[in-house]
């Protein structure tokens, strides 16, 4: 073996908790305090790549001049790339090091910002979005490495929920500021911060670089063919459940084409890896109980976390208000946001992750079930707190589930890359589905209010001929034909009655989110009720600060 692939001499306290990870020395306060803010600054730029563009999606659509069912390209390409990144990710810290790995990829990062700013046509922006998944997916890591040297060993637990919340953070806030940046530069606002942040980074990160780790020859030719086939099925399946709801699941015969060839490929991908000696992906542990409930778990809360983007914000955006009229609930949102963080890091114990779990499923009921109750008159303040109540559950649960992986790979590291592949393909797909699902039955619904309140409208009912006698009026000074005036009456109340059904179909969502919550929690506490009474004997599952403050 190579000197470069030499194990080091680490002291009990600093050795690398897994292959690719960086070693802990004991450092200074102030430079803890360093390492937070750099994990910080670098986890926020990485979640903001994809952020900006979510939180303007409707501005940038009339910039580019593209139909919405177009726009939905950009963030599935972010999440096409995103989902299978870490596949080479963590195999490419492993063998390469940790310094190549930040060097590299936020030079890349930073190039790829650059390039948006010479984005003006809707292929060369999928492209960059595609381009920013891969790099994006480098940067959450990145931080989080930051983050844990920040702390030390009995805090470290504290230190992975933090890093992972940190970059929750960056929807919320890109909702908030975003629209001043539009409003400086237009769409090259948005990407002129990007690269601002993105050169941030890179200078904090080239002046204060990680600890060093071992360096392992892991890579083998056959990764890359599961790579292809794991990214070409994870890309495909992506596109459906993006494109889905805009294009009509049954009207477009080339989703079911892609979701078909999707399905092939992954399966391929995992009957290659489930036959090798040494597999990139262990499907077998990833087919034990353990994860197949956690996976379960973190896709069901994904998906009911999708009420705030398909659900309150949609259902504003259809009442006509803007970013700006919605700064308020945005507000809120970061807080709770922040809030879940906060709480989350101090009572985070890896025997209770269960618990934690529960806790954030029930707070999301309790906001989706308050949220059912809105009206064509309901307006963000009437939502501070159900929004509140959502996003500390949506930044509540992440560090503890989490931990609940990271401490049944302890004693198995080469199941690393199995773990990241499971938790990044729950929570980003489960994002996408949620969106798919809602969005989906939002539209069945609106079809069905809209249906039985047109049976009730009638010119033979008084309400309704004063109704229109009033929208008529309202254009006597404009438009002399009193023919075409009536018409004018008729079209508004049309108007009315699909807003109606808007707000009828969006409380069907939120009754919709409150219930899955529901079933959530009760699936999650009869996981927990299993695995207490199946194994009453066996201990908790060690937590990184467990089995590092045991060596020591």
């Amino acid at each position: 073996m190579s000197s470069r692939y030499a194990p080091r001499d680490w002291l009990p306290h600093e050795r690398p908790t897994f292959p690719g990870s960086p070693s802990t020395p004991l450092h200074p306060t102030g430079r803890r305090i360093q390492f937070a803010i750099v994990g910080v600054v670098v986890a926020i730029t990485g979640g903001l790549s994809n952020a900006l563009v979510t939180a303007n999606l409707l501005n940038l659509q009339g910039t580019l001049g593209a139909y919405a069912w177009e726009m939905a390209w950009l963030p599935a390409a972010y999440v096409m790339t995103n989902v299978s990144a870490n596949l080479l990710l963590v195999r490419f810290r492993q063998q390469f090091g940790l310094r190549s790995f930040t060097e590299i990829f936020l030079v890349l990062y930073a190039l790829i910002a650059f390039a948006h700013l010479f984005v003006n046509d809707l292929g060369s922006a999928i492209a960059v979005r595609a381009a920013h998944g891969l790099v994006g997916a480098a940067l959450s890591t990145l931080g989080l490495y930051y983050m844990i040297q920040a702390f030390p060993t009995q805090h470290r637990l504290r230190a992975v929920v933090i890093g992972l919340g940190v970059s929750q953070l960056a929807l919320p806030l890109a909702r908030i500021f975003s629209t001043e940046l539009l409003q400086f530069g237009e769409w090259r606002g948005l990407y002129l911060f990007e690269l601002g942040l993105a050169i941030l980074a890179l200078a904090c990160v080239l002046v204060l670089k990680l600890p060093p780790s071992d360096r392992y020859k892991v890579f083998e030719k056959l990764d890359f063919v599961t790579f292809t086939l794991f990214a070409s099925g994870s890309a495909g399946l992506a596109a459906v459940l993006s494109l889905g709801r805009y294009l009509w699941w049954t009207q477009s015969p080339w989703l079911g084409v892609t979701l078909a060839c999707s399905i092939v490929l992954l399966i391929s991908a995992v009957a290659i890896e489930h036959y090798r000696r040494n597999p990139l992906i262990n499907t077998r542990w990833l087919a034990s109980g353990l994860m197949v409930r956690l996976g379960l778990s973190v896709l069901l809360i994904r998906i009911v976390l999708s009420e705030q983007s398909v659900g309150a914000v949609a259902f504003f955006q259809n009442l006509g208000l803007n970013n700006d009229e919605l700064h308020g609930l945005y507000l809120w949102v970061l807080l709770g946001s922040f809030c879940g963080v906060a709480v989350s890091a101090l009572t985070i114990r890896p025997q209770h992750t269960g618990q934690h779990l529960m806790i954030a499923v029930a707070f999301i009921a309790t906001g989706a079930f308050m949220d059912a109750h809105s009206n064509n008159l309901t307006r963000p303040e009437q939502m501070y707190l159900s929004q509140f109540l959502l996003s500390f559950g949506s930044t509540f649960f992440i560090g503890p589930a989490m931990v609940t992986g990271i401490g049944s790979i302890l004693s198995q590291p080469g199941n690393l890359i199995s773990f990241v592949v499971l938790f990044g393909m729950a929570q980003n797909m489960g994002g996408l589905f949620g969106s798919a699902l809602l969005g989906s039955f939002q539209i069945v619904r609106e079809k069905f209010h809209a249906s039985q309140l047109a049976e009730n409208v009638s010119l033979l009912d008084p309400q309704v001929l004063a109704r229109m006698q009033a929208g008529s009026g309202a254009y006597a000074h404009t438009v002399g034909d009193a023919a075409l005036r009536n018409t004018q009456g008729l079209r508004a109340i049309g108007n009315a009655v699909t807003r109606e059904a808007n707000v009828l179909a969006y409380n069907d969502v939120f009754w919709m989110v409150g219930w899955l919550a529901i079933f959530t929690l009760v699936w999650i506490y009869a996981d927990v009720l299993w695995r207490r009474f199946s194994s009453p004997a066996a201990p908790p599952s060690p937590s990184p600060v467990v089995a590092q403050a045991s060596t020591e």
